[in-house]
C-alpha cells in the first residue's frame, strides 16, 4: 500500500449529527474540521392548533440513523472515532420501557415531543415569572414559553395521565445520547439553558428543591430528579460506554464508538463558529459574538466573569465553552420570517416559475435590489428603504422577554409587483440587523466591552445583503466561516472531544475551526441605518402605546 493510501485509511474522521427544527443532518468530518459528507432527511412536525408543534422521537432517531449510515458508507467503522450530537430545545416524553408517551390533546403517543417553538405553555411562563425566583435571574430575569420548566408545568396540568405515567422527560439534544448509549446523562448545556439547573457564580450547581416546589412541581424533587436528570456531565465528555449495541448495528458504526455529551443546535454553533479565524479580525473568544441563524437566530457571547444581561439569557456557566460564562440572546423568528414575508407576497409564485435551475429566490430578489438601486441614482441597496420599516417580532420578542409582541410594517402602497416584494424582503433583513443591534447594545451595556466582530452561520451567512446589513448597523466587521455548516462542525467537535482525540475542548475548537472572510461595515450608510433604528425602537413603543389605548 503506497503512503497517500496508507494515509486515508488512517484518516480520523468524526461524525456530528445536527437535529434542527425540520430535518436532521449528519456530516463526515475530518479532524482538521473540513467537511467530507453531509446527508439530510425531513422530519414530520404537527401543527394541531395555534401555537402547538408536535414531532415524534421515533421518527427522528429513523432519519437519525438513515442520514449517519449515509455518511459513513465507505468508511472503514474503525476510522469514524467518535460521535456528537445536537438538537433543538424540544422536550421529550417517554414512558417507563422508553417508549413514546403523548404530549399532545389528541393523546396519539406517536406525537411525543413538544418542539422548541411551541407557545402552549404561555400562561405557566406567566405563573413561573410571577413566583421571582433568584433562578430567574439567569435566564435575563424571565422565563420563556421556549423553555422546559413551563412545558412542564402544561403537562401536569393539561395532560394529567401523561404527566403520571412519564419516566423520562429528555431535552431532544439528550435524547439522543440516551437513544444512542443507554446512558441517562443529562448535557449541563441543556439543563442550565433550558431547564433552570442551577450553576451560580456562588459555586451553587444542582437543581432546586425550592423552585420546583414554588411553580408546583415538588415531586420532581421528591423522585430524585430521576424523570430530568439526576446525572449531568459538560458538552464534550463521553457518554456512558460508547455507542450500544444496538444503536451500533443500527447506525453502521463499532460498539463502544465514543459518543460526547451534547448540545443545543444553537451552541453547537457557537460551538463550531467560534474558532473561526479571518485576517485582521480578533480570534479571542471573548471578542466575538456568534450568530448562529436558521428558523431562529440565538446570539451567543462568552466572557471570563458572569455578567447579567436584562433580558439576555444566562450568564450560564460552560455551557458552550468551558470555564466560560455564556449569554446568549435571540429572536424566535429569522430565516422562518423571511420565508414567510416571500412565501406570503403575491408576486412570490411568478418569480418562482421563471427562477432557472438552481437559482434561489433570495438570489433573484438581492440581484433585483441591486438593480433597482443602480435605476434609481443610489449608491447601495440599503437606501431603498427610506420609507419602508419592518418590526421584525411575528413570533415574540426574547430579549424584551415578551412573546405576546407581534410583527409591524409601515410603509405598504398598494403594489404588489416583484419590486415590492425585494422592498419588504430588504426591510425584514435590515429589522433583523436592528434586533441584532439591540442585543448587542444591551450586551455592551451590562459590561461586555471587548466585542469587536460578529460571526454568522448558517444558510444566511451566504446572503450578501444579510451580512452586510448586520455589519452596517451594528458598526462591527462580520466573519463569514468557509465552513458555512457551523453546526455540524460543532457537533463532530463534541465526538472528538469525547474520543480525546485533542487535549480539551478548547483544543478540539481552535484545531477544527477553520478560516472565514470579514465583511467589513460600510462608514456611509452609519447615519442612514442609525435613522432606521430609531425607527425601530419608535415602533416597539408604538405597539405598546396601541395596546394601553385598546385596553382604555
Amino acid at each position: 500500500m503506497g503512503d497517500e493510501a496508507a494515509g486515508r485509511t488512517m484518516e480520523a474522521f468524526f461524525v456530528g449529527v445536527d437535529v434542527g427544527t425540520g430535518s436532521v443532518r449528519a456530516a463526515l468530518v475530518g479532524a482538521t474540521g473540513k467537511i467530507a459528507k453531509i446527508h439530510a432527511k425531513p422530519t414530520r412536525t404537527w401543527n394541531t392548533q395555534p401555537d402547538f408543534y408536535e414531532q415524534s422521537s421515533d421518527d427522528i432517531w429513523l432519519a437519525v440513523v438513515e442520514c449517519v449510515k449515509a455518511v459513513v458508507e465507505g468508511v472503514p467503522p474503525t476510522q469514524v472515532r467518535g460521535v456528537g450530537f445536537d438538537a433543538t430545545c424540544s422536550l421529550v416524553c417517554l414512558d417507563g420501557e422508553g417508549r413514546p408517551l403523548t404530549v399532545s390533546p389528541t393523546g396519539r403517543d406517536a406525537q411525543n415531543v413538544i418542539l422548541w417553538l411551541d407557545h402552549r405553555a404561555v400562561k405557566e411562563t406567566e405563573f413561573i415569572n410571577a413566583q421571582r425566583h433568584p433562578v430567574l435571574n439567569y435566564v435575563g430575569g424571565k422565563i420563556f414559553p421556549e423553555m422546559e420548566t413551563p412545558k412542564l408545568l402544561w403537562l401536569k396540568r393539561h395532560l394529567p395521565a401523561t404527566w403520571a405515567a412519564a419516566a423520562h422527560f429528555f431535552d431532544l439534544p439528550d435524547f439522543l445520547t440516551w437513544r444512542a448509549t443507554g446512558c441517562e446523562s443529562r448535557s449541563s448545556c441543556s439543563l442550565v439553558c433550558k431547564w433552570a439547573y442551577e450553576m451560580t457564580v456562588e459555586g451553587v450547581e444542582g437543581w432546586s428543591p425550592a423552585f420546583f416546589e414554588q411553580i408546583g412541581l415538588a415531586e420532581l424533587a421528591a423522585e430524585g430528579w430521576r424523570r430530568i436528570g439526576a446525572h449531568v456531565q459538560p458538552p464534550g465528555s463521553a457518554v456512558g460506554r460508547g455507542l450500544s449495541a444496538r444503536a451500533a448495528a443500527e447506525l453502521g458504526l463499532l460498539a463502544g464508538t465514543p459518543v460526547g455529551t451534547s448540545m443545543i443546535d444553537a451552541h453547537a454553533g457557537g460551538l463550531g463558529l467560534i474558532g473561526c479565524q479571518a485576517e485582521g479580525v480578533a480570534a479571542a473568544f471573548d471578542t466575538r459574538l456568534a450568530l448562529i441563524c436558521g428558523t431562529s437566530t440565538c446570539h451567543m457571547a462568552v466572557s471570563r466573569e458572569a455578567v447579567f444581561v436584562g433580558g439576555v439569557w444566562g450568564p450560564y456557566k460552560s455551557a458552550m465553552v468551558p470555564g466560560l460564562w455564556l449569554n446568549e440572546g435571540g429572536q424566535s423568528a429569522t430565516g422562518k420570517l423571511l420565508d414567510h414575508v416571500i412565501d406570503t407576497h403575491p408576486a412570490a409564485p411568478a418569480i418562482r416559475a421563471k427562477l432557472p435551475e438552481n437559482t434561489h429566490m433570495v438570489e433573484y430578489l438581492n440581484a433585483l435590489l441591486q438593480a433597482m438601486a443602480r435605476g434609481r441614482g443610489l449608491a447601495s441597496p440599503a437606501l431603498l428603504t427610506e420609507e419602508l420599516h419592518v418590526y421584525p417580532d411575528f413570533h415574540g420578542n426574547r430579549l424584551l422577554a415578551d412573546p405576546s409582541l407581534k410583527g409591524m410594517i409601515s410603509g405598504l402602497t398598494l403594489a404588489s409587483d416583484e419590486e415590492s416584494l425585494a422592498l419588504l424582503y430588504l426591510a425584514t433583513v435590515q429589522a433583523l440587523a436592528y434586533g441584532t443591534r439591540q442585543i448587542l447594545e444591551r450586551l455592551t451595556q451590562a459590561g461586555y466591552d471587548r466585542l469587536q466582530s460578529t460571526l454568522i452561520c448558517g444558510g444566511l451567512s451566504k446572503n450578501p445583503i444579510f451580512t452586510g446589513a448586520q455589519a452596517d448597523v451594528c458598526k462591527l466587521p462580520v466573519v463569514c466561516p468557509h465552513e458555512v455548516e457551523s453546526v455540524l462542525l460543532g457537533a463532530a467537535i463534541l465526538g472528538a472531544a469525547a474520543a480525546q482525540h485533542f487535549d480539551s475542548l478548547e483544543a478540539a475548537v481552535r484545531a477544527m475551526g477553520g478560516g472565514g472572510t470579514a465583511v467589513p461595515p460600510d462608514p456611509a450608510l452609519q447615519a442612514y441605518h442609525d435613522r432606521k433604528y430609531r425607527v425601530f425602537l419608535q415602533m416597539h413603543a408604538d405597539q405598546l402605546l396601541y395596546r394601553r389605548l385598546m385596553r382604555e
